[in-house]
């Protein structure tokens, strides 16, 4: 018998597999291809208090190995999320994360709280996972995730008022990863995703034009992923916290480099555009894979990395 359940905070995941922010809308979209009863994790499409439209088009383009996103955050708000489509997902036996992210503290702190008391009230929402890869409006643009003292600002802000268990999701964009999650642990962060997509650009030749809308976007895919077990392995290294690794997983051995790197969880994403089962795939690979080693609890594997 092969265990591959794993505890993020006080989460008890059936398996180390959940799905990545953005790409899987609020699960109600994938339901008809994928069991989300299989699923270790379900983490919705990040939410903002008042509904977001996002960027203009085009918003996104392949790339080789991957592609570029400028969706904008587009999301229906936190109170379309708990009227519309909570009761959905509250009829699966399968932890639901809820990604939320705001334009200023106030609006992180004001957003994590109405997503609580919607738990309080009626369940279906197990833990927050806080986007702080987002525009500053207060502090000149800066980005949350790439300023440790505003990082610390908010997580701890948002960990006084919060009563579920809060993931930090860190932005790559930065030169020492590691140190920014240990901000983020020692402000109160419960765990930290690792790593949201890396800022990237795609020109149009023929226009001179830069393709997206937004000029930028945001990189996923299998060409980020070597670059997303590094940081895996060095946040690992930084942090006591459970580390969730996530950037280019498509397959079982993609998912493995991440858990024996250190991660107690991954995240799919991209992986689900191409195949709507990968999740539930890379799951099933997982338990193969321990069996053939001979590895009866994922435990064994994870942090398992050797050094040459």
């Amino acid at each position: 018998m092969v265990n591959i359940s794993v505890d993020i905070a006080s989460l008890k995941l059936k398996n180390p597999v959940m799905t990545a922010s953005g790409t899987f809308g609020y699960g109600e979209e994938y339901s008809e291809f994928v069991d989300l009863n299989r699923l270790g994790a379900i983490v919705v499409k990040g939410l903002s208090l008042l509904p977001k439209e996002g960027n203009p088009t085009p918003r996104i383009v392949e790339t080789p190995a991957g592609m570029l996103n400028a969706i904008g955050l587009q999301n229906i708000g936190i109170k379309a999320f708990i009227n519309e489509k909570l009761p959905f997902l509250r009829q699966f036996d399968t932890p639901v994360i809820a990604n939320f992210f705001g334009d200023s503290i106030d609006e992180y702190v004001r957003a994590a709280v109405e997503l609580c008391n919607a738990s309080a009230a009626s369940g279906g929402i197990h833990a927050l996972e806080m986007n702080i890869s987002c525009p500053n409006k207060q502090a000149g643009w800066i980005v949350f995730g790439t300023d440790p003292k505003t990082m610390e600002q908010v997580v701890t802000a948002v960990r006084k008022a919060a009563n579920l268990p809060l993931i930090v999701k860190l932005s790559p964009n930065v030169t020492d990863i590691g140190f920014m999650a240990k901000v983020a642990e020692n402000s109160g962060a419960d765990a930290v995703s690792v790593i949201n997509t890396i800022t990237g650009m795609a020109v149009d030749i023929r226009r001179r034009r830069p393709v997206l809308a937004n000029n930028t976007g945001g990189l996923s895919g299998p060409a980020i992923r070597p670059i997303a077990v590094r940081m895996v392995w060095e946040v690992c290294k930084a942090v006591k916290i459970p580390v969730i690794g996530m950037g280019g997983i498509m397959t079982a051995n993609d998912a493995l480099e991440f858990l024996i790197a250190g991660a107690r969880a991954v995240a799919v994403g991209t992986a689900s555009f191409t195949n709507p089962q990968a999740t539930v795939e890379i799951a099933e690979g997982i338990e193969r894979f321990m069996a053939e080693e001979g590895l009866s609890d994922i435990n064994e594997l994870i942090g398992s990395l050797k050094s040459i």
